[in-house]
């Protein structure tokens, strides 16, 4: 078997209360589809938690015009520990969120008359797409971005899932290593340089940053590919000052963008690969155990940590709950790794949440 990505499951948003965060998920990005909520111990996080197990609240939620989802987290073994300073673009880790949207203009709007913290006008990127910045109630940032493929045009919110995320890094060619030759993001959209007008209203957006934008030249093929959708990453250097590591003096599931997950097939040739690329998995289930249950649902994850400190988890789901209620799950390990029928990950909606 190949080790193959088949695009980003989620990025894990850590938060200082889960039932209060995802309800305003819910409110304002439609994220409302419950894949799976536990409360457990994360045992096996040790080389990012201290060393010490943790105890956790985590949701993984979707939004039915598809993209990647947030495994909204929260640390219930100890109090949240938010970031002691202004990150400002450019600082070393996951710096914004992508949230995909087929009418920009009209997200914009929607936003603005509900008083939601909107950092900047509908710009243009590099490559001419529209999109703009905004703040969400706990101080993460997000990117609202044109983008006409969605899964479920019928339904009627006006974002979807992600479709990547902004990161920052210290040396360009070094985190090329992770996200070029592992996650396979081999095609590059924009490489500039300068002082960037659509970044004016985000803090420390006023310096001068070398900006690679960087997406899959090939099509997607996994079971959930199709909803999931193309993905893409942006990394960005700040070039006049010195970055700071986001999650300085902090632990994984801390509030803030905590890592992003890849959904994917061929974990064992993914571990050989990344070692042999000098990433050796950090964390890895599969070493513990033949399938790792979360619950109400199964597999195997495990991650790499990227030159600038940022955390990469790898899925390869085995097990997935379609209706709970008649007891109807889909084993991914007999089912093969091509796409899922269109109906069939439409029955996610049955899945929502509305209060």
């Amino acid at each position: 078997m190949s080790a193959k990505i088949n695009g980003i499951q989620q990025l894990g948003v850590g938060v200082e209360n889960v039932a209060e965060a995802w309800k305003w998920y819910r409110e304002h990005f439609s994220m409302d589809i419950r894949m799976f909520e536990e409360e457990a111990t994360a045992e096996l996080m040790l080389a990012h938690t201290n060393g010490k197990p943790r105890k956790r609240h985590a949701v993984l939620a979707l939004n039915m015009q598809g993209g990647g989802g947030f495994e909204i987290w929260q640390h219930t073994g100890k109090k949240p520990e938010p970031c002691k300073f202004e990150i400002q673009l450019g600082d070393l880790g996951i710096n914004i969120g992508k949230l995909k949207t087929k009418n920009v203009k009209a997200a914009y709007d929607k936003f603005t008359k509900s008083g939601l913290n909107l950092l900047s006008p509908v710009h243009k990127d590099p490559a001419g797409n529209e999109h703009f910045y905004m703040k969400d109630l706990f101080g993460n940032l997000w990117e609202i971005k044109n983008e006409k493929e969605v899964f479920s045009i019928k339904e009627k919110s006006i974002t979807g899932g992600i479709l990547g995320a902004v990161i920052g890094v210290r040396d360009m060619g070094e985190s090329m290593k992770v996200y070029k030759d592992i996650l396979q993001y081999d095609e590059v959209v924009y490489d500039k340089t300068g002082v960037f007008e659509d970044f004016a209203g985000i803090a420390g957006g006023e310096h001068q940053f070398r900006r690679v934008l960087l997406k899959h030249s090939d099509v997607k093929i996994g079971a959930f590919s199709p909803f999931f959708g193309r993905s893409v990453i942006e990394l960005v250097q700040v070039l006049n000052r010195g970055p700071r590591n986001i999650y300085e003096g902090r632990i994984w599931g801390d509030p803030g963008f905590i890592h992003l997950c890849f959904d994917i097939n061929g974990i064992d040739v993914f571990r050989e690969k990344v070692k042999s690329l000098g990433f050796p998995f950090t964390v890895d289930s599969a070493h513990a155990m033949e399938t790792f249950d979360m619950g109400e649902a199964a597999g195997s994850f495990a991650y790499i940590q990227a030159p600038e400190g940022t955390l990469i988890e790898f899925v390869e789901t085995h097990k997935i709950p379609l209706l709970k209620k008649i007891g109807w799950y889909i084993d991914l390990r007999k089912r093969g790794n091509h796409p899922l029928p269109t109906w069939m990950l439409k029955m996610f909606k049955y899945k929502r949440v509305k209060k």
